[in-house]
């Protein structure tokens, strides 16, 4: 690329300072390393942010880290899965409309990043009018992602709308970059020319994850006793994840009084989790930490839970942040994800098993825990060495720069 002004496109990109999500702040930074500048389009609203982004009009500039923050003005919602949240991203496109370019370098790259599909039509005319090159990267496929867990039908007006959106993209972006490593095919299905396709996955940030912070002395109160055998899960406590099924393990495993669980996090279906696993005492709720304290609290653990909902839409693949966060704790892994890449399993890092099947994880856990320390200790092992040469940002950003 000529130029080295980067425009990214996702209204739900968060900031150290702000919350998740982080996908986008960490390119951004891998961007920066090799002179490019790097400008982030984001909402003033997401139910993932700790903290929202102060406004002061409908684009509010911010320098973060010596990247180029511009919040669009958009209206809050009470529920992450809700009328309210379409209405969000409807807004965060149609405020596009009046984008003010005067006030950034004309970029050669755009970047759109699902979920919200709704700003690709824009950002396309912006690349047409500015010579920039277009990026549709999907995270989630969505409407599909929407019909499998809101069960909604493929008529329904809502995902018609999403659809004919997904399709443009498909059909207008240079490149199509994917965290889902299977899902070319479904996108050539979808009208996306093969050519198009590239796999960009998540990864891990080495400088900020070799910072980690100390947990807070009230936090690490909570933890059980160091002579527990503890199966750790860390992230948002929402349906997809599958949370309702650990607790479910928990409750087949009450009699082994050495194993407990500590779930950190918080959102929507916590306080749903916490009615589940009243009476249980092998269960520790903890709520959500720093970002910079996850190591340390991942070091407390002695194996590491990871799960999604058995759908169909997992057999695209997956690229879940948590899991390579988990790898480089070197932790060994219980990876209860019917997907149709198995990472755990690439890396020999842990035990796949299938999706929301308790005694499955039951099992897998008991194995974990009769294995000899040192057979846990180099799964661990394998598993930071594994992230360390395929999930590093950046090689990640290295890889979208090359797509082009």
């Amino acid at each position: 690329m000529d130029s080295k002004s980067v425009w990214i496109i996702n209204q739900y990109t968060g900031s150290p300072s702000h919350g998740m999500e982080y996908r986008h702040y960490y390119i951004a930074k891998a961007l920066i390393k090799k002179g490019y500048k790097v400008n982030i389009i984001s909402g003033s609203y997401s139910h993932l942010f700790t903290h929202q982004p102060l406004i002061s009009s409908n684009f509010t500039f911010e320098q973060i880290e010596g990247i180029n923050y511009c919040w669009v003005k958009i209206p809050r919602y009470n529920r992450s899965v809700s009328m309210g949240r379409i209405w969000n991203m409807l807004m965060f496109m149609f405020k596009l409309i009046r984008f003010p370019f005067s006030q950034l370098e004309k970029p050669s790259l755009i970047i759109v990043s699902s979920p919200s599909l709704f700003p690709i039509v824009i950002a396309k005319r912006w690349s047409k009018k500015l010579g920039a090159q277009l990026i549709f990267e999907i995270r989630d496929i969505w409407p599909l992602t929407l019909q499998e867990l809101g069960n909604l039908s493929s008529y329904h007006p809502l995902i018609l709308l999403m659809r004919w959106f997904e399709k443009y993209g498909y059909a207008k972006a240079d490149k199509v970059a994917s965290l889902l490593p299977n899902a070319k095919e479904y996108m050539i299905k979808s009208g996306m020319q093969s050519s198009k396709f590239v796999y960009v996955p998540n990864g891990i940030d080495l400088s900020e994850i070799n910072a980690n912070e100390k947990l807070d002395a009230n936090i690490a109160s909570l933890l059980p006793p160091k002579n527990k055998f503890i199966v750790g899960f860390t992230g948002t406590l929402n349906i997809s994840n599958a949370i309702d099924t650990l607790i479910e393990v928990a409750v087949l495993l009450k009699k082994k009084t050495q194993i407990h669980f500590v779930i950190v996090g918080s959102g929507d279906y916590g306080k749903e989790l916490q009615k589940m696993s009243l009476g249980l005492e092998n269960v520790t709720f903890i709520p959500a930490i720093r970002k910079a304290q996850i190591q340390s609290m991942l070091s407390c653990f002695d194996v590491l839970y990871v799960g999604v909902k058995k759908k169909e839409i997992y057999k695209w693949g997956v690229s879940l942040n948590k899991l390579f966060d988990y790898m480089y704790a070197q932790k060994p892994i219980v990876y209860a994800v019917n997907s149709g890449n198995k990472p755990v399993e690439e890396a020999n890092c842990g035990l796949a098993v299938d999706a929301e099947n308790p005694q499955a994880s039951a099992q897998a856990i008991l194995k974990l825990y009769n294995m000899p320390e040192a057979e846990r200790i180099k799964m661990g092992k394998n598993g930071r060495a594994f992230v360390l040469q395929h999930h590093t940002y950046d090689q990640i950003a290295q890889k979208l720069v090359e797509s082009l």
